[in-house]
């Protein structure tokens, strides 16, 4: 069995909406099993819009689109479900009655054109939508099943969650699971853990594989079953081997992040730590303060811009501040000992280096071809003791993302008790 997902939307394909309904549709199927062997995007466009289902109908058992199906002139998914199943838009009186009672329990004004979501194609199953006024629909196809959901992510979810997974439990017998963990590291490349685990790589079930993200590689582990609990043994053995082989490198499994697992660490330790960021625009800041659970672990944080901030916040003396080696290692060290006494910290981490990454909404491909000089990373506790690193700088969005998890796992390396290179 495998399934497909089909997006509609021009406003997809331009980017100014990021489809995360298709990963989040991708997400709920793996809990009943079914396999997703494709994701597609295609723009307001009829023509284009039945293709491409035509196409998913003949190679995938279960097609879900998203989008289309409002009131506009530009809403064509249900002109192109008929069309690519060689049916007619019929108007269901029942259903529009029921758009009708919607509208006015809600004290909606009524358009002509909303009329238009009283159509289905013919012989179409309903799938009725309480949360919304674009009705969903299942059409039978030649023994294939294209179901058309709503592009308004809570109704989608809600029709996903509600109607739709039971459907497809019981229209295809699914009784299977697919299960998956996680786990993020840090400090070490997505080409030196294939070296280390590729062997994995080979399994069927459990499948092993990697993805790289900005200062950060995730193993994820993904097993089939018949039940949850026998999913997850069969991911346990491989996860542990995972862990003998990657140990250090490993910060965290599945939700967690780097900045919330050095929280906990904090946390258990009846530490905090306070920062100086020169160079990540508060990002670092962000990463901490958004970890409520452990809060209490993060004294506070100052992010200082230029040379003036350092010598008027921090009170760094006038010779480490020097416009011509501006910032140096030395600053980093004198920055961190300062945030410690200024938040009455046990720990202070001062990330100093260069600010020239451009404006907020530099794009990746753009900084990459702007030379940086190295940031230093300085991590001091409160009786003084000094650990500091320099790493090449990087700008852009991604770089700053690399950067952060340095800083961050510098300072999970120290709370560990690992070496810190």
């Amino acid at each position: 069995m495998q399934a497909e997902i089909i997006s509609i939307g021009t406003e997809l394909l331009l980017g100014e909406i990021v489809d995360t309904n298709s990963a989040w549709i991708a997400q709920r199927l793996t809990t009943i099993g079914l396999n997703l062997y494709h994701v597609a995007t295609v723009g307001d466009n009829l023509q284009r819009i039945t293709g491409i289902m035509r196409a998913a109908l003949e190679r995938s058992d279960v097609v879900i689109t998203t989008g289309g199906l409002g009131p506009t002139v530009d809403d064509m998914t249900r002109e192109a479900v008929a069309a690519a199943t060689d049916r007619e838009l019929v108007m269901d009186e029942e259903l529009w009655q029921e758009i009708v009672r919607y509208f006015a329990s809600r004290r909606f004004t009524m358009t002509e054109n909303n009329r238009k979501q009283g159509y289905i194609p013919a012989g179409a199953l309903i799938i009725h939508n309480p949360v919304g006024t674009a009705p969903a629909f299942a059409v039978e196809h030649k023994g294939h099943l294209i179901i058309s959901l709503p592009g308004v992510p809570h109704e989608m979810r809600y029709l996903m969650e509600n109607e739709v997974l039971p459907l497809l439990r019981a229209r295809f017998g699914l009784k299977g699971v697919i299960r998956s963990r996680i786990l993020h590291t840090c400090g070490i490349g997505e080409s030196a853990i294939d070296d280390r685990i590729g062997d994995l790589m080979h399994l069927s079930n459990p499948t092993v594989g990697t993805a790289a993200h900005p200062g950060q590689t995730d193993v994820r582990v993904a097993a089939r079953a018949d039940t949850e609990e026998e999913a997850l043994a069969l991911i346990e053995p491989v996860e542990q081997a995972i862990r003998a082989r990657l140990g250090e490198y490993i910060f965290g499994v599945d939700q967690e992040t780097i900045g919330g697992a050095v929280l906990k660490l904090l946390a258990d330790r009846g530490l905090r730590l306070a920062v100086v960021d020169h160079v990540t625009r508060g990002d670092l800041t962000q990463r901490l303060a958004a970890q409520t659970p452990e809060g209490l672990a993060f004294a506070g944080a100052l992010v200082l811009p230029n040379r003036d901030a350092f010598a008027q916040v921090l009170r760094l003396p006038a010779e480490l501040l020097q416009e011509q080696d501006f910032p140096r290692v030395e600053v980093a060290e004198a920055a961190a000992r300062s945030v410690c006494q200024v938040y009455g910290a046990d720990l202070g981490l001062a990330v100093v280096g260069p600010t020239n990454s451009g404006p907020a909404d530099t794009s990746d491909a753009a900084a990459a071809v702007v030379p940086v000089s190295p940031t230093h990373f300085s991590l001091a506790t409160a009786e003084g003791a000094l650990c500091t690193r320099s790493a090449q700088g990087r700008s852009g969005p991604s770089g700053r993302g690399w950067l952060i998890h340095l800083a961050l796992d510098m300072v999970r390396r120290h709370l560990l008790g690992l070496p810190i290179a």
